[in-house]
């Protein structure tokens, strides 16, 4: 799998989605050692390590969750990136959290995709769980296709613990569960390949099982041709490479900043658009400073330029950690440089929210890495969320199921573009209650003007 020169492979990053304990750690630490990602010594260590704790069984997932407190709990808190390559694909993992109180970490991995895998487990009560109301199944295949993550992979896990074990009638029940609500939300189930794997066991992850001699392998029908294949790892060839535009202005929405002894701040964060190269002079919005970009790293190698899809880490010059941090984002200063939002239009579909939306209501808004509070101070008219046509002008309340355009003014200084512009950074999801109450993109931005926001980082320093 090594022969082909890792450089020229298209650059692919799936996120890995579903209800905590479906098994994502295990089965993603499988793949990623069967793919040659892992040294087996490495595996050995953790191994030991794992069966001291008395949690054996955990061993892939631990690969994953290097994190000490995840080890403790057993539950996958940040997104942790891993990296492979398959026959045609050059494939960052991002293993997102399950647990709700981490679905923000999930969000700001799910906007660095292009493509899923939503991993269902099939062991008995654990799918009925992950699709209840309450479960997170539903909700992250939603958030996934909200944040414009538009090819989706279905893995049933767990096959090993289904009764009787490797049942393909448990397999069938669950793809018809599950495809019945992608449909809702938008994903055609005839484009999503359905495989049946056991993570733990290995079964049908990189190579046909003898266990399941029932699954004649998946079929997908696109618009862009047809595809079929028998394991996890032939769905993910299968997936067709994202077009990355890379002749618009740079946008890089900041996932963290580091502070790393002996080199400096930092940040790092997914190119969306554009082109990052050293010695640029780059701005970040919404705090207004400008730097230069000294290096950069993708996976601790230094490269000499980075195009979009690309997940990398710069070292700038002259800024502190602390005046940057998640959710803002970066820009050429050169050419259209990123500026915060004064306010903005967007035309939104409220899900489920259980009273009446009116102007003046404040939910959290997630769009690219950024969690800022908005509040609804306008709405301007109610459309038909189908065709698009006007319903009725300046509603006085919006519900469950309607779309609307609505003003959002951030109450925090935020960062976004026009949907038409920069699609990742003009999609986002608004958040109240634990739960996603609308969907939304961007139609237009009105910005500040830049001295305004100048002074005020000055004041904020000196706050400081």
């Amino acid at each position: 799998m090594g022969e082909m020169e890792p450089a020229r492979k298209t650059h692919m990053n799936i996120v890995i989605i579903g209800h905590v304990d479906s098994g994502k750690s295990t089965t993603t630490g499988h793949l990623i050692y069967q793919c040659g990602g892992l040294e087996p010594r490495l595996l050995e260590k953790l191994e030991a390590a794992a069966s001291q704790v008395g949690k054996g069984s955990f061993k892939f997932a631990w690969v994953l969750d290097k994190l000490k407190a995840e080890r403790e709990r057993g539950i996958t808190i940040d997104i942790s990136l891993w990296k492979f390559h398959t026959r045609r694909f050059s494939v960052t993992i991002i293993d997102a959290p399950g647990h709700r109180d981490f679905i923000k970490n999930m969000l700001t991995g799910t906007s660095q995709a292009d493509a899923a895998v939503l991993m269902v487990s099939a062991a008995p009560g654990e799918f009925e769980a992950g699709v209840s109301r309450q479960g997170q199944t539903r909700e992250h295949a939603l958030l996934a296709y909200t944040l414009g993550v538009k090819q989706l992979l279905l893995c049933v896990n767990k096959m090993d613990l289904t009764e009787p074990p490797y049942s393909q009638r448990r397999f069938e029940e669950v793809v018809r569960g599950v495809s019945l609500y992608l449909r809702r939300i938008g994903y055609s189930p005839a484009a999503v390949p359905c495989v049946p794997v056991s993570g733990w066991a290995g079964e049908n992850v990189t190579l046909p099982s003898a266990k399941m001699p029932w699954f004649k392998g998946w079929k997908v029908k696109r618009k862009e041709g047809f595809g079929k294949g028998q394991t996890l790892l032939e769905a993910l060839d299968s997936l067709l490479p994202p077009v990355r535009p890379s002749n618009k202005p740079l946008r890089v929405p900041l996932q963290d900043v580091y502070k790393i002894g002996g080199i400096g701040t930092v940040p790092a964060g997914k190119i969306e658009t554009g082109i990052l190269k050293p010695g640029m002079n780059i701005s970040f919005a919404p705090a207004n400073l400008s730097a230069e970009v000294r290096t950069i790293e993708m996976h601790h190698e230094p490269l000499q330029v980075a195009f979009p899809g690309y997940n990398v880490g710069f070292n700038i010059k002259n800024i502190a950690v602390k005046n940057l941090r998640r959710g803002h984002v970066a820009g050429n200063s050169r050419s259209d440089p990123p500026a915060a939002a004064a306010h903005f239009t967007a035309q939104v579909i409220i899900l489920n929210h259980p009273g009446f939306i009116k102007a003046g209501y404040s939910p959290v808004v997630d769009c690219h890495t950024a969690h800022v509070t908005c509040q609804f101070a306008e709405l301007f008219e109610k459309i038909d969320r189908r065709s698009g046509e006007k319903l009725e002008d300046n509603p006085s309340v919006l519900k469950s199921g309607d779309s609307a355009t609505v003003r959002l003014v951030p109450k925090k200084p935020l960062c976004v573009e026009r949907f038409f512009d920069y699609p990742p950074l003009g999609r986002f999801a608004a958040r109240d209650l634990k739960q996603t109450v609308a969907v939304g993109v961007i139609k237009s931005v009105e910005k500040k003007p830049a001295g305004v926001t100048r002074k005020q980082a000055q004041k904020a320093m000196l706050i400081k």
